[in-house]
């Protein structure tokens, strides 16, 4: 008998915590997954999903062959086929589909769903830069917090999270850190236990919420003007940081008389917060030191979702926090890694040759596929379930039904989205294929090793792309290096050899934890903005400014639809939509569901578990009702992941969220929804 071997990994999931696995192997067969316990972020604890991660891996409902679409699309009807068959289909219909319209007719569609370097960008952005195609804004979650902040800072590089045990004052803004980042917590436990308090800032009471040591819950969206108000209260008393503010700031007396007007009283009006509580807020922030905010990326889901964090990035320079080791802003450290890319060399711009090809934005995928002129022909669709996830999903869907786009999915199973493709390919799960994670909530860059060979004839993403561009004939090198190729070129100082035999490493960070304490902002003007001119020459206000969304309390349709609609991660057995079609993930979760406060239920006659439609001009779904206190009068949300299978009447929560894009930075406003709920 043989004995049983362990390899080591790093979690691929796009999630802050990246956490460090190992698996374990007995003759070609993955039989235990369990966490590092070397790991110096996870310390050898996995999250409720990556815990079942090897029944994903050896489920019987994965796609193992190529399939080609038999039925109508979305109707789920394949049969499977040879790769050289699945190649060839796939070889001559972009041929011709280039040929004739030209290779702007292709456009990629992925994101994070695998965020490790090769899955993301190995082979594939070379090849569509190749071939001329359509570019994917790929700013569906997370690129608005960094623009955001660099109309402040110039730079999205904040503290490392680790440091907060430092801090004796923590801000949790708009981030569910049990949750969703659950190994920042002991990080937060230490921290209190020294003394710090915990302020967690949500609209909905979360688990984060309720171990906190004060929760203040504002209305959706409206956070600026209680950071505006926090400003007037620090400048009106004088508790700023003269010194630091004169040396590293530009602006001051501009945004001193911009906020003058903004009294507790008025942001209260518009927050939902009492005055007194936000006097007292900014009255500690300003006093307690060090003092942290600790965000993360859900408040840019607004219409104002960049100036969210545009305005945040400016109380800690007002109040001098970034000079003290625990002080400061901490949000992704993702861009801290990325300093290591050699993006030019990972994605290959230069294969564009000085073609000029549109960019289109991902969030408005129904609008793209329905008006975009001339009209997207052929979609490749990979790491992504673009049917549950984008906002208006009903009309992506309907997009996606078009019998003249030829669509390719590289899957793991037949999601929403692989139920309308023309072919399926197969793909590997993260433990089947070598790749480096960048993680965004610590340091440390992890390998992955690969710890079985591939099931079936599942093969990766760059080895996908590879294949197709074989089958196109297409005859660049580039599109044919090996992984390990590509990883040496787009990281020229990392030893590669050393990081695979270590598994992980500290990417630079400044010696004393401080990255901002003197100043040195790579702004036009060396220092934070409170006054930009940046956003006055793209038509934004150059000083921090709350606008009330249009789809909002006060927009010309919240008489039709009252209620504001969320859709929170809230499953711990599933955060996203990879997991909770698995039997031990969703159906633990009880399926879909829509809460709102006894209030709100009561004035529309609704009990508890009763059937209920929720609407707006996009969409109807029905749900049943879920009485909460975790809401405000209001307010309504429907967890997000669940598949249209889920629902009994084949909708998402998606069908309903707004995608209105955010003023800058190219996100969208899926939590500036409104609806009305009544009995179904």
């Amino acid at each position: 008998m043989s004995s049983a071997e362990t390899i080591n990994g790093v979690c691929h999931h796009d999630c802050p915590d990246s956490c460090g696995w190992t698996v374990t192997v007995e003759q070609g067969v993955a039989v235990k997954m369990r966490g590092n316990p070397a790991h110096p972020y996870s310390y050898g604890e996995l999250c409720p999903k990556v815990n079942r991660f090897l029944d994903r891996v050896y489920s019987p409902d994965r796609v193992l062959y190529p399939l080609r679409r038999i039925g109508a699309k979305g109707s789920g009807e394949f049969e499977q086929i040879t790769w050289d068959k699945a190649l060839a289909e796939i070889g001559t219909r972009l041929n011709t589909i280039i040929a004739e319209h030209g290779g702007e007719a292709v456009m990629p569609f992925s994101d994070a769903g695998n965020q490790s370097v090769l899955a993301t960008e190995g082979i594939s952005s070379r090849f569509f830069h190749h071939i001329g195609a359509t570019r994917l804004l790929r700013n569906i979650c997370g690129p608005t917090v960094g623009a955001g902040i660099r109309m402040t800072n110039g730079s999205g590089l904040g503290g490392d999270p680790m440091q907060l045990e430092h801090s004796k004052l923590i801000l949790l803004w708009a981030t569910n850190t049990k949750l969703t980042n659950r190994h920042l917590w002991p990080v937060i436990e230490r921290a209190r236990a020294n003394g710090a308090k915990l302020v967690v800032i949500d609209p909905i009471r979360t688990l984060t919420a309720d171990d906190c040591d004060q929760f203040i819950q504002p209305l959706p969206g409206t956070d600026i003007a209680m950071m505006l108000a926090m400003m007037h209260v620090i400048i009106r008393d004088d508790l700023l940081d003269h010194t630091w503010v004169s040396a590293h700031t530009l602006g001051f007396d501009e945004l001193a008389a911009s906020v003058a007007g903004w009294t507790p009283s008025k942001a209260a009006a518009a927050c939902g917060v009492d005055a007194e509580v936000i006097e007292a807020l900014a009255r500690e922030y300003a006093t307690i030191r060090p003092a942290a905010i600790r965000t993360l990326i859900g408040a840019e889901h607004h219409e104002n979702g960049a100036m969210f964090f545009r305005t945040i990035a400016c109380l800690p320079a007002l109040t001098g926090a970034w000079a003290e080791l625990g002080g400061g802003l901490f949000r992704s450290v993702g861009s801290w890694q990325d300093e290591l890319v050699d993006e030019a060399a990972l994605a290959r711009p230069d294969l564009l040759a000085g073609r000029d090809v549109r960019t289109l934005n991902m969030s408005r995928l129904g609008e793209i596929l329905l008006d975009e002129q001339p009209p997207v022909k052929a979609m490749i669709v990979w790491n992504s379930n673009p049917l549950v996830i984008v906002p208006n999903a009903d009309a992506a869907r309907d997009g996606m039904a078009r019998d003249d786009l030829f669509t390719v999915v590289h899957e793991q199973f037949l999601t929403d989205t692989a139920k309308y493709a023309d072919v399926v390919l197969p793909a590997t799960t993260h433990i089947e294929a070598n790749d480096i994670t960048l993680a965004w909530g610590h340091l440390w860059m992890g390998w992955n090793e690969a710890a079985i060979e591939p099931l079936g004839q599942a093969v990766s993403n760059s080895e996908c792309f590879r294949r197709i561009a074989g089958a196109m004939g297409l005859t660049e090198p580039s599109l044919f290096d090996e992984d390990m190729t590509i990883l040496r070129d787009a990281f020229p100082t990392i030893d590669l050899d050393k990081l695979r035999a270590d598994n992980w490493l500290k990417v630079p960070f400044p010696d004393d934890n401080r990255p901002w304490a003197n100043g040195g902002f790579p702004t036009q003007s060396g220092k934070v903005e409170f006054a930009s001119t940046a956003l006055e020459q793209i038509g934004q206000p150059r000083l921090p400014t709350f606008v009330p969304p249009e789809e909002g309390p006060q927009g010309p349709n919240a008489d039709r639809f009252p209620l504001q609609l969320m859709t929170p991660k809230h499953h711990t057995r599933f955060l996203n939509s990879g997991y909770s079609d698995l039997p031990k993930h969703g159906p633990a979760e009880g399926g879909p569901f829509i809460e709102l406060d006894v209030a709100d239920a009561t004035s529309r006659g609704l009990v508890e578990g009763a059937p209920a439609r929720v609407f707006n001009d996009r969409a109807s779904l029905e749900l049943r009702v879920k009485i909460t206190e975790r809401l405000r009068p209001g307010l309504a949300a429907i967890p997000w992941g669940w598949w249209r299978n889920h629902h009994p009447d084949g909708k998402v929560a998606n069908s309903l969220t707004n995608d209105t894009l955010t003023e800058w930075g190219g996100g969208v406003a899926y939590s500036d929804t409104l609806v009305q709920v009544e009995p179904a």
